[in-house]
């Protein structure tokens, strides 16, 4: 049977939480009502995520901390999501990251055109304090759960067979597990749904679907000798033999690199394209072990619905991977603590009932405005060069530009608007669009050659 919640509302109109606003533009003063909701009586809210992955456990330490009751559902605490493993260097000090989590201080990166032209990124450009963090998921995720365990979360370890949705205002959600081949069920007040990709809370509260890519990888062992060309150096390939919409990478981990591609388009096609990338790079990873094998979708945009209820989606559940470079780590957990943070201030620390329009108000206009304009634009750079070997040859030729890459790695490393000079910002936008119209035509010469 579900645990039974007590009934949040006995006199709905004398318990609003209310408080002045200073309006802006000389409004005259007036009142605003921060909650249509009442006082919970004798508890705190109950809350429930869904998925121990970064989203989730960020989400969970924040909720635990701000004083709501949380329960962290995960169905498999030993494993993690196949993942190219880099993050943000401003993620180490905002998330408290420790230094032993990190495999590899990447200082170099190569990225190599269809044509094997290899341009060095990051050499020259990145200052001698700055690298780029590279780890293994699974260890960066027990951490994050042990945290959020620390915060006062309770670890559910089990997989999540259904959700009941409330038929009416104040009602639970009952949450329907098995653990231990034994079904329970849990009922809570909100739930926030960071399960991946195939979400089975977004599917419950029918958030709409989204175009995925999927993620291959290979893990492999390398002689000391090999191992040691990728001490602190990762590599991104482009060209439609590794992939005809993404890139292909090499990243070092702490005793292995990581081999893997990705695509959109031609899913299908997804071991074809592991063996063109294992190909361009044969010399390098010639007498490696193969010790692992991963393979996991990836969403292309975020969700149609993100709030429903009161339910919320963070990571790759609302579809917060961007375009180009399929960065999501940071995201993930980003959405996660910025939706555990923005319950506890709609519910002033778990004391009242919270609604979709709450949930609407403080995390999902905070986040859009926060990051929207960040996802649209790498979009329109993945589709102008990414759509064929002669835009990704303008890419490689473009990534050689020392301003190209400082205003790159600003942006990356730091996730803030990177601050340019605009005449080297008019330089970089002119320098671009002869690129482009150079590689067209070299393009075009080589595909003459062929016929």
């Amino acid at each position: 049977m579900a645990a039974t919640l007590p009934t949040p509302l006995k006199n709905p109109l004398s318990q609003l939480s209310i408080k002045i606003q200073k309006p802006c533009y000389l409004k005259p003063r007036h009142l605003t009502i921060i909650s249509a909701y009442p006082h919970l009586q004798g508890r705190k809210l109950r809350a429930a995520v869904i998925g121990g992955g970064p989203s989730g456990s960020s989400a969970a330490e924040a909720l635990a901390s701000g004083g709501i009751e949380t329960f962290l559902f995960e169905r498999s605490p030993s494993t993690a999501k196949p993942c190219g493993g880099a993050i943000p260097l401003c993620m180490i000090d905002e998330f408290s990251i420790p230094l032993h989590l990190i495999d590899r201080h990447v200082t170099k990166m190569k990225i190599i055109s269809p044509s094997n032209l290899a341009v060095d990124f990051g050499s020259k450009s990145l200052r001698a304090h700055e690298s780029i963090p590279m780890l293994r998921r699974e260890v960066l995720d027990s951490f994050l759960r042990t945290r959020a365990q620390s915060a006062g979360a309770q670890l559910i370890p089990s997989l999540v067979t259904h959700l009941e949705i409330p038929s009416s205002l104040f009602s639970p959600y009952i949450i329907h597990y098995t653990i231990n081949n034994s079904r329970k069920t849990l009922a809570v007040d909100l739930i926030i749904g960071a399960d991946g990709a195939n979400s089975k809370v977004a599917k419950f509260i029918k958030a709409g679907s989204y175009t995925c890519a999927i993620a291959f990888q290979e893990r492999i062992r390398l002689p000391d000798e090999k191992m040691e060309y990728y001490q602190n150096l990762a590599e991104m390939y482009v060209g439609d033999d590794v992939s005809p919409d993404f890139y292909a990478w090499v990243f070092p981990k702490c005793d292995h690199v990581a081999v893997g591609t990705g695509t959109v388009c031609a899913k299908q096609d997804i071991k074809l394209y592991q063996r063109g990338i294992k190909e361009r790079v044969r010399n390098k990873i010639n007498g490696g072990k193969v010790i692992k094998v991963e393979a996991h979708p990836i969403p292309e945009h975020p969700r149609p619905v993100r709030v429903r209820g009161r339910v919320a989606l963070v990571g790759d559940a609302a579809g917060y991977v961007t375009k180009c470079s399929g960065e999501g780590i940071y995201f993930a957990a980003k959405s996660g603590r910025m939706c555990g943070e923005a319950i506890v201030r709609a519910s002033d620390g778990g004391e009242l009932m919270i609604g979709e329009e709450d949930l609407k108000r403080e995390y999902l206009k905070e986040w859009d405005e926060k990051y929207a304009s960040t996802f649209r634009f790498l979009d329109l750079l993945q589709r102008v060069f990414y759509g064929s070997n002669m835009a990704r040859e303008a890419l490689v030729e473009v990534c050689g530009n020392e301003y190209v890459q400082r205003m790159t790695f600003d942006s990356y490393l730091y996730k803030k608007l990177a601050k340019g000079d605009r005449w080297e910002d008019l330089k970089m936008v002119l320098g671009t669009f002869g690129s482009l119209m150079r590689c067209k035509i070299v393009g075009r010469e080589m595909e003459a050659l062929k016929l």
